[in-house]
């Protein structure tokens, strides 16, 4: 069943999402289960962003193999999963 994440990153900034998504954007459209991705500023600070994979394996799995090592010290995500009933990507 596919799955809307949403995480709010209250100590991320936009130069450094910037960089960031610059790079992995390559590896994310090609990960395995990935389906969209949106990011911008959350009204509580920080940074929101939402994913919606196939399953929550394969983003966690994406998350610890290729975000998690680039997140500069003290940038601590707060990651839900969510069920969708429906899920496609453009």
């Amino acid at each position: 069943m596919p799955v809307t994440l949403i995480a709010e990153v209250p100590a991320l900034t936009e130069d450094v999402y910037g960089g960031m998504i610059q790079n992995l954007k390559p590896r994310l459209q090609a990960a395995d289960g990935f389906i969209a991705h949106s990011g911008g500023p959350s009204p509580n600070g920080g940074w929101r962003v939402v994913e919606i994979w196939d399953t929550e394996e394969q983003a966690q799995t994406w998350f610890e193999a290729n975000v998690r090592p680039n997140l500069p010290d003290g940038v601590v995500p707060d990651r839900q999963f969510y069920e969708a009933h429906t899920a496609f990507g453009g």
